[in-house]
């Protein structure tokens, strides 16, 4: 149900971390907030919505014995950044991850995920940007 879907919760990330394309390996992004069912990227240029990216997410030893996960997400939302018009803000729906990778993605979400501001504008919601 969708209201249920909107409830998901969203944390900003403390760590900021780099989302490379897995097939170039060029940068896209830097993580700046996460939810359960997808995150916002902070990117240089605006990226295409409604996309499927292949993405790769290099982890530390705190999380995970791996040293990266792998996964596909789609971009559905892009909008330049309230502070910084050189920065685009992307929102991602995961669509496919191992359980192995969803699980190290939960503990990125635990161990680097803040409490977001309730202030913070509703159009991050990731999932229905």
């Amino acid at each position: 149900m969708v209201t249920d879907r909107r409830k998901l919760s969203r944390r900003n990330l403390s760590y900021y971390m780099r989302v490379l394309d897995e097939a170039t390996g060029k940068l896209l992004g830097h993580l700046s907030d996460i939810s359960t069912g997808g995150f916002k990227l902070d990117c240089s240029r605006p990226l295409a919505l409604k996309v499927d990216y292949r993405l790769r997410i290099d982890q530390t030893n705190e999380i995970s014995n791996r040293s990266y996960m792998s996964f596909s997400a789609r971009a559905m939302w892009c909008q330049v950044d309230q502070f910084d018009p050189n920065t685009y803000n992307v929102g991602f729906q995961i669509v496919e991850m191992t359980p192995a990778d969803y699980d190290v993605f939960i503990k990125m979400f635990n161990t680097y995920g803040t409490k977001s501001s309730p202030h913070h504008k509703s159009n991050s919601d990731y999932l229905f940007g």
